[in-house]
């Protein structure tokens, strides 16, 4: 973990310049430049609107996932902002969208909270996950051609690989990504939806002092590749006792 302790309130203990996501938009408004890491000239393209929202959501959920944003501190928008050297209406729009998405909380007049989550939500989380994921993927089991299980290792190799790098915002990201997929065979769009949201509602934050190790990330990617052997062999004893203990140890 490399992040940096919380802020005083209103402030923030954290670089954003050093997470740059240069996503092109199409709106032609609030254009800022913001310089490409890596490059020796230092070069500067156009953001435009809706990109850098994107580009500063990204580095807020980066952030709140490593913990840089400290669990019950209190960060305005106009220090954000400054920080990302933009506006304070897209950083302002990027924390709503967090707070829908329950990791933040907004403080009238102030900017908004981190929220904490104690033991027993997270444990709440992957009771509601396993209750609703559990059935879908049983069913899946007993439905979906064995061979269409190879368009998943992509992603389970994927997220592999990024779990060897011990890198916790990355591989969260990849985690993601393969339970969509899975998911997503059952053709129920909304289930992808309330799953994803309760999937990411689970990621946040970091408790101060809390670590997660690379063996923990490596291990929990290991379940994927298991999970995806024991579908194609449908065996559903292996699959159900895969994904129940998948939850119980979720991050």
């Amino acid at each position: 973990m490399s992040g940096v302790g919380p802020a005083p309130a209103g402030g923030s203990g954290f670089d954003l310049a050093r997470r740059p996501h240069i996503v092109q938009g199409d709106v032609q408004e609030d254009r800022v430049e913001q310089p490409i890491a890596g490059t020796a000239a230092r070069s500067r393209v156009p953001l435009q609107r809706h990109s850098v929202r994107r580009q500063i959501l990204e580095a807020l959920r980066s952030a709140l996932i490593q913990g840089e944003l400290a669990p019950g501190e209190v960060y305005s928008a106009p220090a954000l902002a400054e920080r990302f050297g933009v506006s304070a209406t897209p950083v302002r729009e990027a924390m709503q969208q967090l707070a829908g998405e329950g990791a933040v909380e907004v403080v009238p007049n102030r900017g908004f909270r981190v929220a904490r989550r104690s033991a027993r939500e997270l444990a709440e989380l992957a009771e509601v996950r396993a209750l609703l994921e559990v059935p879908v993927v049983l069913a899946l089991a007993e439905s979906v051609d064995p061979g269409r299980w190879a368009a998943l290792r992509p992603f389970a190799e994927a997220t592999a690989l990024i779990a060897a790098r011990g890198d916790r915002a990355a591989y969260l990201e990849s985690d993601r990504a393969f339970h969509q997929a899975l998911l997503g065979l059952a053709g129920n769009e909304q289930l992808v939806i309330i799953a994803d949201d309760l999937h990411r509602r689970a990621q946040w934050p970091l408790a101060p002092g809390e670590t997660v190790r690379t063996a923990d990330l490596v291990a929990d990617a290991a379940e994927h590749v298991a999970l995806l052997d024991a579908l194609a062999a449908r065996d559903l004893a292996v699959v159900e006792s895969l994904v129940r203990e998948h939850f119980a140890g979720a991050h």
